[in-house]
């Protein structure tokens, strides 16, 4: 199964942002845009990505009511994102009136459901009452997430083989917590593996934000990871969701 590279364009500021666009324009194709910075520049920043040719994937882990979810999904709708999240953890009725709406706004929309965030463990996982363990409750939340209609899911790649091995074949596997080797960690994520292994293991999409945003050369570090996923950097060939 191919493995496709998202950035994350975790940075403080479009200004800071801009230059880092234009160096990776031709290197990958896909950007992912956060609260931070949809909550600082809003649709209007989301169209200004897309408009420099990078497909996106709008990261706001929608979590509320099901009409409220709803309705969210059908506001963001006409904006140009391949990909949008969700927090799993909502429900199968909050999940199934996302995939509604998407359904009737935006068809082509991919919704992504997250399952455990990447920065929990067990110990984070038991402080908030969930007694599983991480694997378990991602495979929980996972089999909910495609009983509600979803065809995404947002997974540590620690949990890729656990959900291929027991989903259907058609679901996307979006994996954040990716270093490429030699990288150390030094942020808030504990749950972390390779790009060639998190390919390996079946992920459909990798997420890589400060390898390639604090690399002295951000370009050819999104060209190695994508060397590593057997990838080319001609985004022209890479797949769409």
């Amino acid at each position: 199964m191919a493995c496709d590279l998202i950035l994350a364009l975790d940075v403080p500021t479009r200004e800071a942002a801009a230059p880092l666009l234009r160096q990776l324009r031709g290197s990958l194709r896909w950007v992912k845009i956060g609260l931070q910075m949809f909550t600082a520049y809003g649709p209007d920043y989301v169209r200004a990505v897309a408009d420099e040719g990078y497909s996106i994937f709008l990261d706001l882990k929608l979590h509320d009511i099901p009409n409220t979810v709803a309705k969210a999904v059908e506001s963001l709708a006409p904006l140009p994102i391949g990909m949008l999240t969700l927090h799993t953890a909502g429900g199968r009725e909050m999940m199934a009136a996302a995939r509604q709406a998407q359904e009737q706004s935006n068809p082509r929309l991919l919704l992504l459901g997250v399952t455990v965030l990447t920065s929990m463990d067990a110990t984070g996982l038991g402080e908030i009452g969930v007694a599983a363990a991480p694997e378990a409750q991602v495979a929980r939340l996972g089999h909910l997430a495609v009983a509600a209609g979803l065809r995404g899911l947002v997974c540590s790649p620690l949990e890729v083989p656990l959900l291929r091995a027991q989903l259907p074949a058609g679901v996307q596997l979006v994996t954040p917590g990716i270093r490429p080797a030699g990288e150390s960690g030094g942020d808030d994520q504990k749950r972390v593996m390779t790009p060639a292994e998190a390919a390996r293991a079946g992920a459909s999409y990798i997420v890589v934000g400060r390898p390639i945003l604090k690399a002295k050369d951000p370009a050819a570090a999104a060209r190695a990871i994508l060397a590593e996923l057997g990838q080319k950097s001609d985004v022209s060939g890479q797949k769409s969701v």
